[in-house]
């Protein structure tokens, strides 16, 4: 097997999941990258994980905003656990563009309805997904639609949807804002029929003809009694959605940009590229598997390695999923998700609407030795299946440090780590002389091998997809 192909089809697990194991990368790189690029963007072509299993075990968390529990534990499990982790990743995605918050909305069911959005529409069309997301309880009520009204006009919705989810800033006046906010009032919520006899009720998308301005609207140029509808279909018209978006998948998939406040003053790390994504999304009315294809085929993106810092979610789910042993629903899993909120990431609760300020302000002194105690503290676990595995692949490797060495970066996905430390892996594992594989050494050699996946996981190099 050619290591190129293995480091290649690595990063775009990286990129498009959230890592692989030694046996998985070696199965898709024997069956090709693009073969392997299509298998990503089709999630339908795999058996879903049975999410009942999950209430199963924990019944609690199918309401967790009324009986109590974490909201955010049925969707890292399914990360965890998924067999199509694109669509995952493209729920974190949506997630941090459309960043709306229980801080607010104090729901986690309707937060994590919207998540249930983004798995079901975010590989399709744009124009289907930002539909939906309009008529979204939880975005309505996050960014006050719901006191959207014909003769009090609130522009919460309106200027979020022009700054943040299409065009950014610069590309419409404040003009603009107030005739987009006019075209979605009488769009609001209401409430469903309880569930229970306490807690919140549910909501549901409600539209209010005598509540929305049936006025004639100058918009963008055009001019009509529009509705919300036709403002999403003028904004997604303009050149300026097009690079918008490109630029967001950019900074999510290829590598880190500024924070999107600053892109209005500063141009992208790589403008061809952005256009080249601007133009897939052109092409194909924003269909965004045909930009995904285009993006992870690019030479852009395959020559963008450990360009990205991972963010929490990556570096817990990710490691969840290489050291294996948390298939089955747990309480563990209320732990996992406090990992990811102590590294600096509370999922459902993003900061603000911008959502997280991602790259190198995901790292500090604290969030990076929460980082590294985490992954360290799970790879020293010799008795989970995907350590136990790794350990294996290292005995076959040979007995010298420096085959170790090596074997336990080619088990963690390819990593790729400066000479010197390299070098000072094998000068610390040398220490202890080589490697005996048989009893009653073999025990002592295996917490050997989980000291060297230690020592990797908390270097700087390892930080990055």
């Amino acid at each position: 097997m050619a290591s190129g192909h293995l480091s290649l089809t690595a990063h775009l697990m990286r990129r498009a999941g959230f890592g692989a194991t030694r046996d998985e990368l070696e199965r898709r790189a024997a069956t090709g990258y693009e073969a392997t690029v299509e298998d990503l963007l089709h999630p339908e072509t795999h058996e879903p994980i049975d999410y009942y299993d999950f209430l199963r075990y924990l019944p609690l968390q199918w309401k967790p905003d009324t009986l109590g529990g974490i909201g955010q534990s049925g969707w890292v499990w399914r990360m965890i656990n998924t067999n199509a982790p694109l669509q995952e990743k493209m729920c974190l995605f949506w997630h941090q563009i459309f960043a709306t918050g229980v801080s607010k909305v104090d729901h986690y069911d309707e937060v994590v309805d919207m998540i249930d959005i983004f798995r079901d529409k975010g590989l399709g069309k744009y124009r289907d997904l930002l539909l939906e997301v309009s008529r979204n309880p939880a975005m309505l009520y996050w960014l006050d639609n719901h006191e959207n009204h014909a003769k009090a006009v609130n522009e919460n919705w309106g200027r979020e949807l022009l700054e943040l989810f299409t065009m950014g800033v610069g590309n419409y006046t404040e003009e603009d804002v107030y005739e987009c906010s006019r075209a979605f009032t009488g769009w609001t919520v209401a409430p469903k029929s309880p569930r229970y006899h306490m807690g919140r009720f549910d909501w549901r998308f409600e539209y209010r003809p005598k509540d929305h301005d049936d006025g004639e609207k100058v918009f963008l140029g055009h001019t009509g009694n529009f509705n919300g509808e036709d403002i999403i279909d003028i904004v997604l018209a303009q050149p300026a959605t097009a690079r918008f978006i490109a630029r967001h998948l950019y900074g999510f998939f290829v590598a880190d940009e500024v924070q999107v406040p600053a892109w209005q003053n500063t141009p992208p790390r790589d403008p061809k590229a952005v256009e080249i994504i601007a133009g897939a999304l052109a092409e194909s009315d924003f269909d965004m598997r045909h930009t995904l294809r285009v993006l992870f085929n690019s030479d852009f993106f395959k020559e963008a390695r450990l360009t990205k810092v991972k963010n929490p979610t990556e570096v817990v789910v990710g490691t969840l999923r290489m050291v294996g042993g948390a298939e089955l629903p747990s309480l563990d899993v209320y732990s996992y998700c406090d990992q990811i909120t102590y590294m600096g990431q509370d999922l459902l609760n993003p900061p603000s609407v911008e959502g997280w300020h991602y790259g190198v302000e995901w790292i500090n002194s604290s969030s990076l030795m929460k980082r590294a105690n985490f992954v360290a503290d799970m790879v020293a676990q010799v008795d989970r299946p995907g350590v136990s595995n790794i350990i294996k692949r290292v005995k076959l490797s040979g007995e010298s440090p420096e085959s170790a060495v090596d074997a336990c970066l080619e088990m963690l996905g390819e990593v790729v780590v400066k000479d010197e430390t390299r070098a000072e892996l094998i000068e610390h594992t040398s220490a202890q002389g080589t490697f005996v594989w048989n009893d009653p050494s073999e025990a002592e050699s295996a917490r050997r091998v989980a000291e060297i996946l230690q020592l990797i996981v908390a270097t700087r190099e390892y930080q990055f997809a």
